[in-house]
């Protein structure tokens, strides 16, 4: 669990506006092989729901607010992103729900790996399960 961390993204200021730069194995821990981008989430909804073995990502509120719960099979933690200049490092082994959206709110989600439908846990007792396996 102490690997999910929030990261600051290096702010750069100006009068013309701010920028933020991410770079894959600088600023954050993997080199980037996608990204998306969650938007127009309904009021009350919740996204996401599963787990990944080995996929990592970066979490982004680029507009509004939202939460973020991950789950290693053993405790939960909720982080709070409502700053575009900070994002949630989650490594793989780890369940993440995405909730509590304002309007408006923009979740970009950078990713260290292609989208692979064997690399997820959508059955949140086989994920606990599989956390609790002798590494």
């Amino acid at each position: 669990m102490d690997q999910c961390r929030l990261i600051e993204l290096p702010p750069h200021h100006d009068v013309r506006g701010n920028l933020s730069v991410i770079e894959g194995g600088v600023h954050i821990p993997f080199d980037i092989k996608r990204v998306y981008y969650l938007y127009d989430v309904p009021g009350g909804s919740a996204r996401a729901g599963h787990g990944h073995i080995e996929l990592q990502q970066l979490f982004v509120a680029m507009s509004g607010s939202f939460d973020v719960i991950v789950d290693d099979g053993y405790e939960r933690k909720k982080f709070q992103l409502n700053r575009s200049y900070y994002g949630l490092y989650v490594p793989g082994m780890m369940w993440r729900e995405v909730e509590n959206f304002s309007s408006g709110a923009v979740c970009v989600v950078l990713a260290s790996t292609l989208y692979d439908p064997k690399d997820y846990y959508h059955d949140y007792d086989e994920f606990v399960a599989a956390a609790h396996q002798p590494k």
